[in-house]
Order: structure tokens, then C-alpha cells, then sequence
């Protein structure tokens, strides 16, 4: 069934925005960050004007309301990801998660000269804490190369690199590249040689249905904000028997059971990883975001993203000069082109095309060991979500020919 895109449209309130010099906002930079609909931005605006509160913390109806549509939210975006509310920790976000795995769970579970395997597509999220916990207990960190072909990721150094490991950080789908990893198979492969796995699916959420019992990874990391939730929050999720094995991450209020000048004990489950006050407007956003979702099928909104995309690319790549990175019309993709023009800086590209009222992002995406697998310092990157239409798209490329014509 098509998606009704006037309909979709009118429910972000910001797309109907203009630029300073006047024109049109199109918003091509979803892979950043999606815009919010009005249920979201209504949510959060009705917690703190009706029953802005501590959850928790108090037996008055003002804090049992915000406990209760804390929770509830958790249920359903539990719900969403395929999995139990028990399973779900509420973080900041998917760098927060996985930082939440490297502190929690590799401290306590990993010793000098282990093995953790990445990709050369990670996110610096997904890097930088396995090069800290290198530098503070020794463990060994291996890295898969991509096709630089293909761009697919060499699963047959994937292969060889499990050999005798710990844990296996891969993303579901590169912000840079848009591909989605054969992540069933290396589940599959991972758990056969011993590892645990940690998915990075910030990318991915907001384009497939992410069953986490289904899948069988031991960790999830999303964020909210890319999938029409609010910034600021995001989840890991976790395999109970694995949860656990996890010590606390930061220690204060609500994880605690006891304290005394003694010592102190902790609670258990999600709540021992959930310090302090919660974050409750951001957890009510993402549940409003989560019930909005769940109008649409996943495979519905991959449908009409994969079809602006594609089309997208394939007109790019007439345009003299342009070089796109990634494969945008493979079936999976994410939706995202990151592109270059070979006589124009990707700076000055972005500016160019901001000038037409065209949002993309520009930089290493915080991927640079990719983009020196690219042999590349930076990227021009279009991403689309649901609410892009193919009228945007011929508009993008009508003024990305302008600018080649009249500057390149």
C-alpha cells in the first residue's frame, strides 16, 4: 500500500519551513537525524505543562502519572524491538550504549589479550571505547576490511578474524555507505566461534523491523532520535542471562537498594544501569514515536525510501564529475548516497546545495577509518525517510546539475 505522503507531510510541522534566502527546507539529512511529528513534540510539551514530575520517587498522583508513562513507553518500545521491558536499559542514545557494554559487561568479563572484532564501516561510537579498554586491560582489537568494489564488508576475513574471540562489534547498516551487513549470518558465525555479538542498529531502526529476541544478539544499540523520537534518549538491549554479568555503569540514586556509611547494594535488572532521575519526557517522546510507527509496515517505508534513493542515484551518476560511494540501489540499502564531485570541495558542495534550500551533511561522518579505507577525507551524504518525496529528489537534482554547470 503507498504511503499518503500529503497526509505523513502535514505531520511535521517543520517541513513546511522556509530558509532565510527564502527558499523551500528539503530535508535530506535524515541519516543525522529524522524531524519529529506533532504526537511527539505534543507528548513531551503535555508531560511537562500536566504532570511534570520524578518517577520513582513518589506516591503523589503528579509522580505516579510520570512513572507510569515511563514505563509504559518502555513496554512499547520493548514491544517494538521485539523483546521484553526487562530486556531494555534506557540510555542516551546508541553511544551511550555501547559505552554501556564496553564499561558494564567487557570490564568485568574481558582480561588482557582477549579478542574484539569491528569493521572498518564503525561508527567512532563503536571504536573509540574497544581502543580505550585496549590501552587500560590489553585486549586485542581487530578491525574486517570492506570491498572497496563491492563495498561490502570481506566475510572471509570475517571468518578469520573470530577465530578465538570475545565479542564482535558490527553495524547493522553504515551511515557513510548505506549497506546493511549480513548480520544473521554473522550472528551465526560469531556465536559458533564463542563471541558475543554487539549490533549497532542506529541506522537501521528507522528503516526495518529490529526483532531482538529473533535475532539472537546479545546487545542492541539504538538511538531514538533517527526514527522520529526525540534526542537525548536510546536503549541498549540486552540478553538476560547476559545483563547479569554486568556491573553498574555510573552509581548515585535509583540503583541502589541500601546504603549506609557500610557499604551499599544494588538493584536489579535494567534498574541498575538507570541512575538519577530518568529520562522521562525523552522516554514519553519515544513511545509517541514508536505508536506512530506503528501505523506503517517497516518493508512499507524501506519501499518508498529504496525507491528515491535509487532513483536518486542513478540520475547522479549522469552528471559529470559526481563519484558516489556505496551501492544505493541494492534492494537493502539504507537510503543514504554519499557522494563527491571531483572539482568541487565537499564543503563548498554543501554550501552550493544549501543555498537551494537542500540539507545533506558533509564531513567523515564520524567514520574516518572508512573514509581512509575510501581514500577519501570527507563525503557529501543524502539520506531520505519517510517523509522525501521523488518531487524533492528531481528538485536535488535539478540544482545539483545547476551547480556542477556553473561552478565545476
Amino acid at each position: 500500500m503507498a504511503l499518503d505522503l500529503k497526509q505523513i507531510r502535514s505531520e511535521f510541522p517543520i517541513l513546511q519551513r522556509k530558509l532565510p534566502n527564502g527558499k523551500q527546507l528539503v530535508y535530506f539529512d535524515n541519516a543525522a537525524t529524522s524531524q519529529k511529528p506533532r504526537c511527539v513534540i505534543s507528548a513531551m510539551s503535555n508531560y511537562y505543562e500536566q504532570y511534570n514530575s520524578n518517577a520513582h520517587r513518589a506516591n503523589h498522583t503528579l509522580a505516579d502519572e510520570a512513572t507510569t508513562a515511563l514505563e509504559t513507553a518502555r513496554e512499547n518500545i520493548a514491544k517494538f524491538f521485539g523483546t521484553s521491558p526487562s530486556q531494555l536499559i534506557y540510555t542516551s542514545g546508541a553511544t551511550e550504549a555501547i559505552n554501556l557494554v564496553a564499561f558494564s559487561w567487557a570490564r568485568e568479563n574481558l582480561r588482557r589479550d582477549d579478542i574484539v572484532v569491528l569493521t572498518e564501516m564503525e561508527h567512532h561510537a563503536d571504536i573509540v571505547p574497544w581502543q580505550q579498554l585496549s590501552k587500560e586491560i590489553g585486549i586485542e582489537v581487530r578491525y574486517v576490511p570492506i570491498n572497496t568494489e563491492t563495498y561490502k564488508l570481506d566475510m572471509e576475513a570475517f571468518s578469520i578474524a573470530i577465530q578465538d574471540s570475545s565479542l564482535v562489534c558490527v553495524v547493522h547498516t553504515s551511515n557513510v555507505l548505506g549497506v546493511r551487513n549480513p548480520i544473521e549470518e554473522i550472528i551465526k558465525l560469531s556465536h559458533s566461534a564463542g563471541a558475543k555479538v554487539l549490533l549497532d542498529c542506529a541506522q537501521s531502526a528507522p528503516h526495518e523491523k529490529i526483532n531482538f529476541d529473533g535475532l539472537g544478539a546479545d546487545f542492541i544499540a539504538i538511538s531514538a532520535h533517527k526514527m522520529a523520537g526525540p534526542t537525548g534518549i536510546g536503549c541498549l538491549l540486552v540478553k538476560k542471562d547476559i545483563m547479569i554479568q554486568m556491573t553498574p555503569f555510573m552509581t548515585g540514586g535509583s540503583m541502589i537498594k541500601t546504603v549506609t556509611t557500610e557499604g551499599s547494594t544494588f538493584q536489579d535488572g535494567h534498574a541498575l544501569f538507570e541512575t538519577g532521575t530518568p529520562r522521562i519526557a525523552e522516554a514519553i517522546g519515544w513511545g509517541a514515536a514508536v505508536e506512530w510507527l506503528n501505523q506503517f509496515e517497516m518493508k512499507e517505508i524501506h519501499s518508498h525510501i529504496h525507491k528515491i534513493a535509487s532513483w536518486t542515484s542513478i540520475e547522479m551518476k549522469k552528471i559529470p564529475g559526481i563519484m558516489i560511494y556505496g551501492d544505493p540501489e541494492r534492494s537493502d540499502s539504507s537510503g543514504a548516497i554519499s557522494f563527491l564531485h571531483e572539482s568541487i570541495q565537499s564543503l563548498d558542495m554543501a554550501l552550493l546545495l544549501d543555498e537551494g534550500g537542500f540539507a545533506v551533511r558533509t564531513g567523515h561522518h564520524c567514520a574516518q577509518p572508512l573514509m581512509d579505507a575510501l581514500s577519501v577525507p570527507s563525503t557529501n551524504r543524502a539520506s531520505f525517510w519517510i517523509y522525501n518525496t521523488m518531487d524533492e529528489a528531481k528538485l536535488f537534482i535539478k540544482h545539483l546539475k545547476y551547480i556542477v554547470e556553473r561552478f565545476a
